[in-house]
């Protein structure tokens, strides 16, 4: 799943882990530790694989979405002041945000949203 995000559009992806995700049984996982077992993974992949927040978010997202767990999955932009332009991807439950480290939630609120999954015209739900 990981290689798939350099090769394909968020939308394409999200179609396919939807599709997975009602194929695969739901069972409930305890997600700080699945947050804390994504984070070890990604850490100790190679060069291209290797731990960022979309990768984070995304392999979570899957994971709870999967599980049953009402999570939503967010991107956004903020521009510094040297004119750079940052990304960040977050996971939302109950509108706040979810699982993050404590120096990136609190960060999350300078961030403009440009993304949100499950999407309006995928799952038929506003996000």
């Amino acid at each position: 799943m990981l290689p798939l995000l350099e090769w394909v559009s968020y939308a394409r992806l999200e179609r396919a882990l939807d599709t997975l995700g009602r194929a695969l049984p739901a069972q409930r996982v305890d997600a700080r530790a699945a947050g804390r077992w994504v984070d070890r993974l990604l850490s100790r992949l190679p060069g291209p694989w290797r731990f960022n927040c979309l990768r984070r978010a995304t392999v979570l997202y899957h994971l709870l979405r999967s599980s049953g767990e009402p999570v939503e999955l967010c991107i956004g932009v903020r521009r510094e002041s040297d004119g750079s332009l940052h990304a960040h991807a977050w996971l939302l439950r109950a509108g706040g945000v979810f699982l993050e480290p404590a120096q990136s939630a609190e960060r999350v609120a300078d961030f403009r949203e440009i993304a949100r999954f499950p999407s309006t015209a995928h799952s038929g739900a506003p996000a």
